[in-house]
């Protein structure tokens, strides 16, 4: 399609067909036990409490930055082995997310600042066929989306380690610690980096803008206990969630050529102001029936926001986005897109129908393509004196 065709009318007539769930960012300030510590002048804590019924990093207002590291077991980490490993990730993330250095931190000045660190464990497929535990196993296997380009190097993974903060310094002092101590059990399957516009730029709990320059996350769950934590099935993994983590490759230099009506005909939503074509404020309810004056549907049968409609608040995902940056090709080309990790109690009735539908028809595929994919169980969270994962391996 070239530039000329990218309108709004080139892409009613001409539909659009690629990969892609551009749903992220947004985030709730919900309850995990203990209380936050001082605030910090934007009203954020300045340590997020480790311990709780969940693990911190999913209800947790999102930081401006976040790693997400994949992990392969290494031949022969069985169960035992595996209890070993938890133990030690849980000792080393609970000290460094107090503000204390690891237990054989060689830079402990680099772990004084916590700047609302929080550690957080899920557990992939692979790391259930490890401890013989497969009749344990909540995930479902993710149907092979009709417009996925999935690359080994960013998909599939035993054990996920998800690290986010408001200092990139500390997040990297973290990150290496937890990898070290991993080293004997397991391998680095991949390694996720992404950022978000820390909230002293901007008012908390303002929707933040994707790298396309859309308000990403407009519509998030607001009952956690029924859409995100688990309450029934396995009862080691009661307390705690799924997600879904997909790496969302943009087009950028392909969106730079589409007129604004173009991208808000995609999106069903202005760019200006995330308000939906039929509304004036963002957070006003799409009219999903509202005709323009030659009888077509202002927002379209393809439009984003109508095929990610969920109208059940408890099938709703919590959806954290993080955009990334892989830096410029040799022509001045930005590799970049969204790191897009949806958390919800079941893949099978949130995440695949959300996800199937969006391949089909999202007029968003255009600029999109889904190329990295990974699933884990987050076990719930612990005590002062547990670990996590102690309800699956102990």
């Amino acid at each position: 399609m070239d530039r000329q065709t990218l309108t709004r009318r080139g892409l009613f007539v001409g539909g659009a067909v690629a990969a892609g769930s551009l749903a992220a960012a947004g985030g709730h300030l919900a309850g995990r036990g203990g209380g936050p510590e001082t605030p910090a002048p934007n009203g954020l804590p300045e340590r997020e409490p480790f311990h709780g019924v969940h693990q911190a990093g999913v209800s947790t207002y999102p930081q401006a930055h976040a790693v997400f590291l994949g992990l392969e077991l290494r031949p022969g980490t069985d169960r035992e082995a595996l209890g070993r490993l938890m133990r030690l990730l849980t000792d080393d993330a609970r000290r460094l997310t107090e503000g204390r250095a690891g237990l054989a931190d060689a830079q402990p000045e680099l772990a004084a600042i916590p700047a609302r660190l929080t550690v957080t464990f899920g557990f992939g497929p692979g790391l259930f066929t490890a401890a013989k535990l497969e009749h344990e196993r909540p995930l479902t296997a993710l149907p092979a989306f009709r417009t996925d380009r999935l690359e080994d190097r960013w998909t599939g993974g035993d054990l996920l380690v998800q690290l986010r903060c408001e200092d990139s310094v500390t997040l990297t002092h973290a990150l290496r610690l937890i990898a070290k101590d991993a080293r004997a059990f397991a391998t680095v399957k991949w390694t996720q980096r992404g950022f978000r516009r820390p909230e002293s730029s901007q008012e908390v709990g303002q929707t933040q803008r994707n790298l396309m320059g859309q308000l990403d996350g407009t519509v998030q769950p607001t009952d956690l206990d029924r859409a995100v934590w688990i309450s029934s099935g396995p009862e080691w993994l009661r307390g705690g969630t799924l997600v879904a983590l997909r790496r969302i490759q943009m087009n950028l230099e392909k969106w730079d050529e589409a007129d604004e009506a173009a991208k808000e005909f995609a999106i069903g939503r202005k760019i200006t102001d995330g308000a939906p074509l039929t509304g004036r404020k963002e957070h006003d309810e799409p009219d999903f029936q509202a005709a323009d004056r030659f009888g077509l549907p202002v927002i379209d049968a393809a439009a984003h926001i109508r095929l990610a409609r969920v109208d059940d608040p408890a099938q709703r995902m919590l959806r954290h986005g993080y955009n990334y940056d892989d830096g410029l090709s040799d022509d001045g080309v930005v590799e970049s897109g969204l790191l897009f990790a949806a958390y919800q109690a079941d893949l099978a009735r949130q995440f695949i129908p959300v996800q199937r539908r969006l391949a089909e028809a999202d007029l968003l595929n255009l600029w999109t393509t889904t190329i990295g994919s990974a699933v884990f169980a987050l076990p719930p969270g612990c005590g002062p004196d547990g670990w996590m994962g102690e309800t699956l391996l102990a």
